[in-house]
C-alpha cells in the first residue's frame, strides 16, 4: 500500500447516477455530497449497499470515504457509491481486487429503464385487447 498519495479516486455508475469517490487512509466519517451518509441517506439498507465495500475489505473504520454523486433516484445513487467505493479501494490495495470482484462489488449493474414505445402506455404494457 503507497501512502505518499493524499487520496485514492474511482468512479462509480448506476442507472443515471454518476459517484466521483474519494478514499482518504486516515479514519473518518462517510461524507455524500457535503454531508453526513446518515442524512442523506437515511434508510438503513442504502446505507448497507454503501458500506458493502468497507465490509468486505474488513476496513470500515479504516477509511474516510469522501463523494460526490449527481443523477437519479436514492437507490441508484446508493449503488453507484458503492461501484466507486469499490474502484477506489482496489486504487488503494490492488489485493483487494480478487475479494471485491468474487463479492460482484466491480462489476457495473448495465441495466437501465427500457424506454417507451409509441402506441403503448409503457415500454411493453399495451392496452387490452378484447375479442368481442
Amino acid at each position: 500500500m503507497t501512502t505518499d498519495q493524499k487520496y485514492f479516486y474511482g468512479t462509480g455508475r448506476r442507472k443515471t447516477s454518476v459517484a466521483r469517490v474519494r478514499v482518504y487512509l486516515d479514519k473518518g466519517p462517510i461524507i455524500i455530497n457535503g454531508n453526513p451518509m446518515e442524512e442523506v441517506f437515511p434508510w438503513g439498507e442504502w446505507q448497507n449497499t454503501i458500506t458493502e465495500p468497507l465490509r468486505v475489505a474488513h476496513g470500515k473504520g479504516d477509511f474516510r470515504v469522501v463523494s460526490k454523486v449527481s443523477g437519479g433516484g436514492k437507490s441508484s445513487q446508493a449503488g453507484a457509491i458503492r461501484h466507486g467505493l469499490s474502484r477506489a479501494l482496489v486504487e488503494s490495495d490492488p489485493e483487494l481486487r480478487p475479494l471485491l470482484k468474487k463479492n460482484g462489488l466491480l462489476t457495473r449493474d448495465s441495466r437501465e429503464k427500457e424506454r417507451k414505445k409509441y402506441g403503448l402506455k409503457r415500454a411493453r404494457k399495451a392496452q387490452q385487447y378484447t375479442k368481442r
